[in-house]
């Protein structure tokens, strides 16, 4: 009962706080993001797909975006799209969704043969499914030598389906992981299970943790959130890396949640004081409580978290009362985390009309195949898909900013730990609605293994049709 008046009372009174990724929208980034105005795209040598003549001006073309690190927030977009219509002639109208219920949105646009002319996403949806359903254009006449030389070639493998078609043209990418409140660790004697040069734990110091933080609060230190799937990327992470799990096979072909790794965690879990199944929260309402000090440790983090300083109102990385937040691996015991990445590029709705779909391009190769992609990498917080463009190095656009460090330290500690984007395997949507509803099931009690058997099996199904 204790827990659950904190939580509320917590929810209600951080209502007004904005967070990044993780299924609630996303505040901007710090600093002066004003995009220059740096010309149109130009043709990149060595494609042997020469693209169709830049579109007249004039046009007017309509992107939704999902909250994409400060690509939630119309002050960042905006000025980007003023400097396209500058370069251009072309105008672009943003609208912006939340994951709560962005879905539901764009799905009964396509139905109701109304889609945006572009979209901001990531390969999940872009890809695996409206890409896979026939509703996105294919950009592979875009995509020239010299593109395909320069971006990271896991997110190129992502963004294309398996039959060589690029529904999602990569702009940024990060790898998710985990936040602590160090300041609380410290208090309970835990920080000695840190590796804090390499942010990295195992799963025994881990599990010793939450003891000593549960022992000195008497109450829950970190929550499984199932209420839904916001931020399920944190729950499947840790569930994966702490005996070394998987969560699909390696063709992404299957999904292996029984894999008897999986079921060690989750009885592992479930068996700790100061761990709480939690069907009230999802992602951003976990963040909520860490930085409301009722939670220590979110599983629902990244760098866009740990660059807001508007969502703690105390400065980046920071807690409600000023204590610091502190980047983690998720525990492992072989010591080689493994992170799930985030994706996020544009894409086109195929709405019948070419000249659109030509101006779309045009907005695509300006803003991910142009100096300008700089712009919009900063505005997200995350990291650039690919390092160069066009020669122009894209590594060092965070330098000297009040960012430039915490970039330097995450691509140093955590991003190389980025894993297998699994996100891509058939009947992914439905997998994850499988996800929340299992951990439901075992908060409330049920057997770990025949709840798992039983949603896996669901979601083999999904995959199979």
């Amino acid at each position: 009962m204790k827990m659950k008046k904190i939580i509320a009372a917590a929810l209600a009174m951080a209502m007004a706080l904005s967070l990044a990724a993780c299924g609630n929208k996303d505040n901007g980034p710090q600093g002066s993001q004003n995009p220059g105005s740096q010309g149109g795209s130009q043709s990149q040598g060595g494609s042997q797909n020469t693209p169709d003549p830049a579109p007249a001006g004039g046009a007017e073309l309509v992107l939704w975006t999902y909250p994409v690190g400060g690509w939630g927030e119309e002050s960042n977009v905006q000025p980007i799209m003023d400097a396209f219509k500058a370069d251009t002639g072309i105008t672009v109208k943003v609208e912006y969704l939340a994951y709560g219920d962005g879905d539901d949105k764009v799905n009964t646009a396509i139905g109701a043969k109304a889609a945006p002319d572009l979209i901001m996403e990531g390969p999940e949806r872009l890809v695996t499914n409206w890409g896979a359903k026939g509703y996105l254009v294919d950009m592979s006449d875009i995509l020239t030598d010299t593109d395909k030389s320069e971006i990271s070639a896991a997110a190129l493998a992502a963004c294309t389906s398996a039959d060589g078609k690029l529904y999602e043209y990569p702009l940024c990418m990060t790898a998710h992981c985990m936040g602590i409140n160090l300041d609380a660790f410290k208090a309970a004697g835990a920080d000695q299970y840190l590796d804090l040069e390499n942010h990295t734990w195992t799963t025994e110091g881990f599990i010793k943790a939450v003891e000593a933080l549960y022992a000195k609060k008497g109450d829950t230190v970190a929550a499984i959130f199932c209420k839904g799937q916001g931020g399920d990327q944190g729950t499947r992470a840790l569930i994966n890396n702490m005996y070394g799990g998987t969560f699909t096979n390696a063709d992404h072909t299957a999904y292996t949640w029984d894999d008897p790794n999986n079921i060690k965690a989750l009885e592992q879990l479930k068996s700790m004081p100061g761990i709480a199944f939690d069907a009230s929260l999802e992602g951003g309402d976990e963040l909520k409580l860490m930085y409301q000090e009722i939670l220590d440790m979110a599983f629902c983090w990244n760098i866009a978290q740990q660059l807001d300083p508007a969502t703690a109102h105390t400065g980046a990385g920071k807690t409600i009362n000023g204590h610091e937040i502190v980047c983690m691996n998720f525990p492992t015991e072989s010591g080689a985390p493994v992170l799930q990445g985030g994706i996020w590029g544009l894409g086109i709705f195929d709405n019948g009309d070419q000249a659109k779909i030509d101006a779309a391009k045009e907005f695509v190769k300006w803003m991910c195949a142009s100096e300008n992609a700089a712009q919009g990498i900063k505005i997200s917080n995350f990291f650039p898909a690919r390092n160069t463009v066009n020669g122009t190095d894209l590594t060092t656009i965070f330098d000297g900013s009040d960012s430039g460090d915490i970039m330097k330290d995450y691509n140093k500690v955590i991003l190389p730990n980025l894993g297998d984007y699994y996100q891509v395997t058939k009947g992914w949507a439905a997998a994850r609605t499988e996800w929340w509803n299992m951990l439901q099931k075992i908060g409330k009690g049920e057997d770990v293994t025949a709840s798992v058997a039983e949603h896996l099996a669901n979601a083999n199904a999904a995959a199979a049709d």
